[in-house]
């Protein structure tokens, strides 16, 4: 199940009907009350106004009945629909309530064609992974250190300016008084981003006397190559700045001799996020970024795919695509571990979309989901991540972690994305600790926000240009990125970040 990306047509099409099976189509712009609208070959009237990026209906449907986009039912009708209304909140409802049983019905799907290997020139590190940069990140154990570590990062920054690719301190609140859960979460994290390959030297910056305490981080992280980490904690020091300044000079001095060199695009791990969705994200920079994911794998490259929650209502698609039964049945306790985390927390498994999903168009959760998954394209889902687990090229994974934008970006990059795609449809400024590519699925943000947009998907809407050659200047554009000939807008801008999931108590 794919969405049909429109072909390059000579103006920009009213509306868009993702699949022949969909009893709605959806607004590429503002349609007014009675203008007849072209939907392919169809003619509809609009019995009202229908913003742009939502759905009007293509045929009269009665309460209760299930409505299709995708060519899956995204909800059931609450009210009697006629043909060309306008279709939101206000006359459809999600269909899911409760648990799901599931069902091991692998596809068949015909193998992708490789193609030709792709390069990039990459920082390949002595464990055999390859970074896309080669910076110095700044970590703490504890939040209590969060100013020192900025520091540190700041003022190195300034004096390596052009020796290394960057110095960056991610600043975090948690490490102090942490138990269970919520302290391995921090500390996988931490362990993930301490042994990532585009962070050629790591400075751990702790205090001394918080739970998440250095040696036990230290273990968690495992094998790495330690002459390119420091540590200490700033209680055990004079001038904790002065400490961290000569322990990242050491680190510049061992980086010295680091070059890129010529990799395969296969040594790429990407992660794909969508945050402020809107409804031409699965029309347009979803399935996009899914013909890159079915191109990178099919070259043996890795691609990561989290936001557990905007799974529901399609997890049986991506089950149905398990190289196993391994591997579905990892998915299934997946899937079924985060409902009942939202069980345990009193909250309804299936509240979603956002409010600002929701004003742009998408109306349930399985709509949402449905153009979520997207992402993945068609590739083979190969393992199932734990939150804060190591992914690796060959094949999609599926991390476990929230929706949230700054949890889940940082899950991809911990479990070793070394470029993110995140696509969206009403922009966000958000980065992340690897580049990120911002991707509209509109032109109008791309246009008002090129400070945030790298990469306009919106052009498949225009009718400018093609799914195939889109695909393939987006795929030249993250090699480009990839070997450093091109900053993304994060990176210029200096907007880096890292969110942790918080699950228990604290004390």
């Amino acid at each position: 199940m794919t969405a049909a990306l429109p072909t390059a047509v000579a103006t920009r099409p009213d509306a868009i009907r993702v699949s022949p099976a969909d009893d709605v189509a959806v607004a590429t712009r503002a349609l007014g009350t009675g203008e007849k609208i072209a939907v392919g070959e169809e003619r509809v009237v609009a019995l009202q106004e229908v913003p742009a990026g939502h759905k009007m209906a293509l045929r009269d449907v009665a309460p209760g009945e299930p409505v299709t986009k995708y060519g899956v039912p995204i909800g059931v009708a609450t009210e009697a629909i006629a043909r060309g209304a306008w279709v939101h909140s206000h006359n459809l409802k999600t269909r899911l309530e409760g648990t799901i049983e599931y069902q091991y019905a692998p596809a068949t799907r015909a193998a992708a064609s490789a193609g030709s290997m792709p390069t990039f020139a990459g920082y390949r590190r002595d464990d055999g992974r390859v970074g896309t940069r080669n910076e110095i990140w700044v970590l703490n154990t504890v939040g209590c250190v969060n100013f020192v570590a900025e520091g540190i990062a700041r003022l190195s920054s300034e004096r390596f300016r052009g020796v290394i690719d960057g110095v960056h301190a991610f600043g975090h609140p948690f490490g102090c008084s942490q138990l269970g859960d919520d302290l391995k979460n921090t500390q996988r994290i931490l362990a993930g981003l301490m042994s990532h390959p585009n962070a050629g030297g790591v400075l751990l910056l702790g205090l001394g006397c918080e739970n998440n305490q250095m040696e036990s981080l230290l273990e968690l992280a495992g094998p790495m190559d330690r002459s390119r980490l420091r540590f200490f904690n700033s209680q055990d020091v004079v001038d904790e700045r002065e400490t961290g300044l000569a322990a990242v000079a050491e680190l510049v001095a061992r980086m010295e001799g680091d070059r890129r060199v010529e990799c395969p695009a296969s040594e790429l791990v990407l992660g794909h996020k969508c945050g402020g969705s809107d409804g031409f994200s699965g029309i347009s920079a979803n399935p996009l970024v899914g013909r890159i994911a079915d191109r990178l794998t099919a070259l043996g490259g890795g691609v990561i795919l989290t936001e557990v929650p905007e799974m529901f209502g399609a997890e049986q698609v991506l089950m149905d695509r398990a190289a196993d039964r391994e591997v579905y049945e990892r998915i299934v306790t997946m899937v079924n571990d985060f409902k009942e985390y939202f069980i345990r927390h009193g909250q309804p498994i299936y509240e979603n979309p956002s409010p600002g999903n929701k004003a742009g168009g998408l109306t349930t959760l399985e709509e949402k989901s449905l153009g979520a998954i997207q992402k993945g394209g068609q590739a083979t889902v190969t393992r199932v991540l734990r939150y804060g687990e190591r992914a690796t090229t060959g094949g999609l994974s599926l991390l476990e972690a929230p929706g949230n934008d700054g949890i889940s970006s940082t899950a991809m990059t911990a479990s070793g994305a070394t470029i993110l795609l995140f696509t969206t449809g009403r922009g966000t400024p958000l980065g992340f600790p690897a580049p990120t590519i911002k991707i509209s699925s509109n032109s109008e943000i791309a246009a008002k926000k090129p400070h945030w947009i790298d990469f306009n998907a919106g052009a498949l809407l225009d009718g400018t240009t093609t799914p195939e050659r889109l695909a393939d200047e987006l795929f030249a554009y993250i090699l480009d990125v990839a070997s450093g000939r091109t900053e993304t807008n994060n990176e210029k801008t200096g907007h880096r970040e890292i969110a942790i999931w918080k699950e228990g108590v604290t004390l």
